[in-house]
């Protein structure tokens, strides 16, 4: 995760300016929502997410301590929000195909996009099947690109129980994509 420019942000908006502000949102914007949605699964709940983590961090900003772990406590706070949410709601959700047509690249056939996005969406319906807490270190690592050391900070956990929840969650996920069928070459299970 790059710091050094939100770093920077941060101690701008904790001295009052409020342009440094809109650029921390225009920075995080659209990791914030990418994140919430892949742990929401509805795109309406993501940008609800979405909003009410800016206004979190607006009101609490003055709280960090250390700007340099911005990354890691935006990511804790959207994950809080994320984690009650689904609480609130008490559901799992299927992804609705539209946001699967809208946000994916056109490279390759149509018969190659056509089985990405069928690929796509069988592994975003396998992962609501899996533990919460290992579905979004999962998503933290491979979506997201962070290592175990960021996830661990932003999820306030040891590196070894983020390294566990990765493995269980992987097995967990592989676990239910055998059950559904799916071919061994997908799987990379040799």
């Amino acid at each position: 995760m790059e710091t050094t420019g939100d770093t920077l942000l941060v101690k701008k908006v904790q001295s009052g300016d409020a342009k440094a502000f809109q650029q921390l949102v225009e920075r995080w914007q659209k990791k914030i929502h990418r994140f919430a949605y892949r742990i929401l699964q509805d795109s309406d709940d993501a940008s609800e997410i979405t909003q009410k983590t800016f206004i979190k961090v607006y009101h609490k900003l003055d709280t960090l301590d250390e700007p340099q772990k911005f990354p890691a406590w935006i990511y804790r706070v959207a994950n809080n929000l994320c984690l009650d949410e689904m609480k609130r709601a008490g559901r799992r959700k299927a992804v609705p195909l539209d946001y699967q047509q809208e946000h994916s690249g056109s490279n390759g056939s149509p018969e190659k996009q056509l089985q990405q996005k069928e690929l796509g969406e069988v592994l975003r319906q396998a992962m609501m099947m899996i533990p919460d807490e290992q579905r979004t270190v999962i998503i933290f690592k491979e979506y997201e690109g962070l290592t175990f050391r960021e996830i661990a900070e932003i999820l306030d956990e040891s590196e070894n129980t983020i390294k566990s929840r990765m493995y269980y969650g992987l097995k967990a996920l592989r676990k239910v994509l055998k059950k559904w069928n799916i071919q061994h070459e997908y799987l990379n299970d040799d």
